[in-house]
């Protein structure tokens, strides 16, 4: 098994040297490292920190919490919510997609792949960033959450203006973390079919968060994705 390499961008690098040279995550590492002799591990190494790879630093804007990522073969890549190009869209996403519709009118895509979203400075973060395959929150208490419970706990002390989507009993516990004098935090039940018409249809998230970003003489998001997936050559 080749050791795990992880590939940040140079400013999420510097912005969070000390949480990447820590103990814990080294201890992260080490644990994967032992798991990949045994079990299938989403998402491949390069796609670790994909969220910060797409959404550069400066152009932050959002952040929306998943959980963990997907336990599908082919469904994870680094992004919370999100599935690579071609991947049939999961039941959350779905109704994400249902309530942009509902919300800004936008067709609902039968692309899944919300890098378009990342790139426009919305921070696609989960808080676990790996999982066994076919096992949902298998690595949850590998360390994941110290790390990216800082990586918040940062991102709401450096910055300013920042709205985040919290879905979810789970999401919204993060809300301690976050400084609400600096930032925006806006909450709705999570988008699983499960808890979907419990207060996350109707939350109007996606146009609440571009009037806040008007407001703050930012540019609002295109929330709308290519109907179809990319072919590439």
């Amino acid at each position: 098994m080749s050791p795990i390499t992880l590939y940040i961008n140079s400013d999420w690098r510097t912005f969070l040297k000390e949480e990447l040279d820590s103990d814990n995550l080294q201890a992260i590492i080490s644990a994967l490292q032992t798991e990949m002799n045994t079990y299938t591990i989403f998402p491949k190494n390069n796609e670790l920190f994909n969220a910060f790879n797409i959404t550069a630093l400066e152009n932050l804007k959002v952040v929306i919490l998943g959980q963990d990522p997907y336990h599908g073969k082919g469904q994870a890549h680094g992004l919370s919510f999100s599935v690579p190009n071609g991947v049939k869209t999961p039941p959350s996403l779905r109704n994400i997609f249902k309530e942009l519709q509902e919300d800004l009118n936008i067709p609902i895509s039968n692309n899944g792949n919300l890098s378009p979203w990342g790139k426009q400075g919305v921070l696609l973060l989960n808080a676990t960033l790996t999982v066994r395959e076919k096992e949902a929150g298998s690595h949850q208490k590998l360390g994941w959450e110290n790390f990216t419970d800082t990586v918040i706990e940062k991102i709401s002390k450096k910055k300013e203006g920042i709205i985040f989507l919290l879905w979810g009993v789970f999401a919204q516990k993060k809300s301690i973390l976050i400084n609400t004098k600096k930032h925006h935090i806006l909450t709705a039940a999570h988008p699983s079919p499960f808890s979907a018409y419990k207060g996350f249809f109707g939350c109007k998230h996606f146009s609440k968060t571009n009037k806040i970003l008007i407001k703050n003489n930012q540019q609002s998001i295109d929330w709308k994705l290519c109907s179809e997936p990319l072919t590439l050559f």
